[in-house]
């Protein structure tokens, strides 16, 4: 058996093409959405994400709002930054580039819910386990636009998620039993007793744990959809660095469905960032009238 590529970047083409539509609709009744985004530092990774992001939104014609704050800006300095993006009207939703180094949480919390693009404000998070609309995490978002857009059975299926973090995998278990979903969920991390036991009954795998090559084709029944959503940079025969996702690659000898890494999961966050913000502008056009 060879596995199905899920092609997140053919699909992320896709989604573009529609949000554009959304966004020609807005622009009827004056509203055109925006992105803010807030970098510090000068991470090479943290830049090329938020390039991408600022990419996407002007080739369908999302407003661009920039703050790149420099290495060794304070906390006060970068939610001040915070604090304008909440007050321009011209930003329907923003998100601060992660890593800063400086407290996390205390820069999540002073986000406007409303504009949480990234879907990880508290309020939000309250929200999704009160099974109440609100904006929801793009990486699980995307996982699961991904098995749609490609019909992978979810509806009653036995879902293994690898990994507990605040950003994938503890959202997505809350969002993949929602009743739109109906799916069983069981979320395996460093604690659990017998890994390749719980993935070898599973119709769907979630790998988040960013441990490189962890899920191995011993491990997955044949047949079943595998989401490689780990990145790590591992050391190559030649010497040089390359990036590894969390599934070895003779999984797509077993699998029926594999997301490719780079390629797959990736762009789906992309795509869900952008289905974030014109959500955000489409509610508060709503609100308005």
């Amino acid at each position: 058996m060879t596995a199905q590529l899920l092609d997140g970047l053919a699909i992320l083409a896709s989604i573009k093409t529609e949000l554009a539509q959304r966004v020609a609709a807005l622009a009827e009744h004056g509203v055109v959405p925006g992105l803010g985004t807030i970098l510090v530092g000068d991470d090479p990774g943290s830049q090329w994400y938020v390039n991408a992001k600022h990419r996407d939104c002007h080739e369908i014609g999302i407003a661009s709002i920039r703050r790149d704050l420099p290495a060794g800006t304070s906390l006060a300095e970068v939610l001040a930054a915070v604090d304008e993006l909440n007050a321009d009207p011209a930003c329907t939703g923003f998100l601060v580039q992660q890593p800063t180094g400086l407290d996390e949480n205390a820069i999540l919390s002073r986000v406007d819910p409303g504009k949480d693009v990234d879907g990880l404000h508290p309020m939000n998070l309250g929200w999704l386990v009160l099974g109440q609309d609100a904006p929801l995490p793009c990486t699980p978002k995307g996982c699961i636009e991904l098995l749609r857009r490609y019909d992978v059975p979810i509806a009653g299926a036995r879902v293994a998620v690898v990994g507990r973090g605040i950003t994938v995998g503890r959202p997505l278990g809350l969002m993949l039993t929602r009743r739109s979903e109906n799916a069983t969920v069981v979320t395996c991390h460093t604690g659990t007793k017998d890994l390749a036991a719980e993935l070898s009954r599973a119709d769907i795998i979630v790998a988040a744990a960013g441990v490189p090559h962890m899920v191995t084709p011993d491990m997955v029944a044949p047949g079943a959809a595998v989401l490689d959503v780990g990145v790590s940079r591992i050391v190559a025969e030649d010497g040089t660095k390359v990036v590894a996702g969390d599934v070895h690659p003779q999984v797509r000898e077993v699998a029926g469905w594999v997301s490719p890494n780079p390629g797959g999961v990736g762009p789906m966050t992309r795509a869900m960032l952008l289905t974030n913000v014109v959500e955000a502008a489409e509610h508060a056009l709503a609100t308005r009238r």
